[in-house]
């Protein structure tokens, strides 16, 4: 008799299911919006079963910000040694994210969902805009000890009102200018007093 009755392991989770759940949760996600979509109906869509989904996800705010999340690429935090020359490689890789028709609807879908349900913006707020909000500052944190900029600046401040300001200049363009040298622009100005009253000391 031969030894063959081994504890076969389960099978691992399908890589395709995985992308067609988050295919079909962004697809309708823009058909009928955050609030009318169901797991059932993403489930029917992506050809699995409903355990299948919730095997990976808690609840349907999770699934929907992994879907979201899942067409945007990691924003790279630059180590240039110059606080100006970080902030342009930033504005670069995020109008190559952002502005762009996927983009472009990556935000509407982000800003949509936020806005009617409190427990998405929340999950989506500490799985991903916290982690790149921290790793921003360590940008900031370098400029403060090449003294490119006054030690109580707050580095929070900086990331919220750069994001406001990219995310201005999405729904209403600038006329005159590009995108990138528009948001640039603005963040001199706000830079501008920090770097001379830190630089007289």
């Amino acid at each position: 008799m031969s030894k063959t009755n081994k504890k076969i392991p389960g099978r691992p989770r399908s890589a395709e299911s995985h992308q067609a759940i988050l295919k079909a949760t962004l697809e309708l996600l823009g058909e009928v919006g955050f609030e009318s979509m169901s797991i059932e109906a993403i489930s029917s869509r992506a050809g699995v079963g409903k355990t299948t989904i919730y095997r990976r996800y808690k609840s349907k705010e999770e699934l929907v910000a992994d879907a979201i999340e899942s067409i945007r690429q990691d924003v790279v935090i630059p180590n240039t040694g110059n606080l100006e020359s970080d902030l342009d490689e930033l504005i670069e890789n995020a109008a190559q994210i952002t502005v762009t028709p996927l983009g472009r609807k990556t935000v509407a879908m982000i800003m949509s969902s936020a806005s009617s349900n409190s427990q998405f913006a929340q999950i989506y707020w500490t799985k991903y805009l916290q982690p790149r909000r921290e790793a921003f500052g360590v940008v900031i944190e370098r400029a403060k000890i090449r003294k490119e900029i006054q030690p109580d600046i707050d580095s929070n401040l900086v990331f919220d009102s750069m994001s406001g300001i990219m995310l201005y200049t999405l729904i209403f363009p600038p006329k005159t200018e590009s995108w990138t040298d528009y948001v640039r622009r603005a963040l001199n100005l706000l830079f501008k007093g920090n770097a001379r009253q830190s630089s007289s000391e």
